[in-house]
């Protein structure tokens, strides 16, 4: 991605104070339901959907149900912090807050740690390019995340996350999990899952193929680092080459009844395998797309 400067002012004036709490609403509407939509997308190797709970024996969909109704208050506050230019300490505050409610819905159970820190932020900058009346067009998107936290992102002691699966998957595998994906301004989000989405929705009109049509597209290229904790670098390889695989065989276009798909999401399972950043990713994906059809 190349930056260009953009005029971005810290101190709202009237005119956006009183617009921010209207688009705060409407964006944490998309925000929720863009984690819906990725929890009731099916089939998703090795991932909870509503038909069941895949890798996981500790969660299901009722558990996400929970954890979602627990962060609506807290997209609401993000996109009111990101309109009004706060710095990416705030945006920490209220993620360490919202964390804090996910887990007491779902009895300590982590389900959308990766989604407070990505969605959030990607909310954030939309509320100050929308508060702005600009177009939230990806590289105006990218460079508002950019502008507003992109320092703070890339000087982010690791120390603050030393206790998350990224931080133990870092040291082992030397992957770089959401902090680095958030420094680069998502290229998983802008440069593979919307591309694929786009395509995908211009060749067949099918909202449900084209979400999974994304999904594979990041199995086949992200290092996901959920799937490097629990299964190494073999479980890596085996989610990235199954992917590509099923893609390059067609993929969604010569899979009608997805049985192929639903054939992974079995072999997911069993190695005990769930990408859970992909899951993340592919739904920040559906909010940008969200956005941009009514921004």
């Amino acid at each position: 991605m190349h930056n260009r400067a953009l005029e971005l002012e810290l101190a709202p004036t009237g005119e956006h104070n009183a617009r921010a709490p209207a688009l705060a609403t409407r964006l944490e509407s998309m925000a929720t339901h863009a984690l819906f939509d990725e929890l009731a997308l099916y089939p998703k190797p090795g991932l909870v959907s509503l038909r069941d709970a895949g890798a996981h024996r500790d969660m299901d969909a009722s558990t996400f149900i929970r954890s979602l109704f627990s962060l609506r208050r807290y997209f609401f506050a993000i996109a009111i912090a990101g309109a009004h230019g706060a710095r990416f300490a705030e945006l920490c505050r209220l993620g360490v807050r919202a964390e804090a409610r996910m887990l007491e819905a779902t009895g300590g159970i982590n389900t959308h740690r990766g989604a407070i820190f990505a969605l959030g932020l990607l909310v954030a900058s939309a509320a100050r390019v929308l508060v702005q009346k600009l177009r939230p067009a990806d590289d105006t998107l990218r460079e508002t995340l950019e502008a507003l936290y992109g320092k703070d992102l890339r000087a982010w002691s690791d120390a603050a996350i030393t206790s998350s699966h990224g931080a133990i998957v870092a040291s082992r595998h030397g992957a770089g999990g959401a902090r680095f994906e958030a420094a680069a301004g998502f290229p998983s989000v802008f440069e593979i899952a919307l591309p694929e989405l786009r395509a995908c929705l211009a060749r067949f009109g099918d909202v449900r193929r084209a979400r999974i049509a994304a999904l594979f597209a990041l199995l086949e290229h992200v290092a996901d680092t959920n799937v490097l904790y629990r299964g190494g670098r073999t479980g890596l390889r085996f989610m990235q080459s199954s992917a590509r695989e099923y893609r390059r065989s067609g993929g969604v276009a010569n899979d009608r009844d997805f049985a192929r798909a639903r054939c992974l999401h079995a072999a997911f399972v069993e190695r005990g395998l769930s990408a859970g950043g992909c899951a993340d990713l592919l739904a920040a994906a559906l909010f940008v797309h969200s956005l941009q059809r009514r921004p």
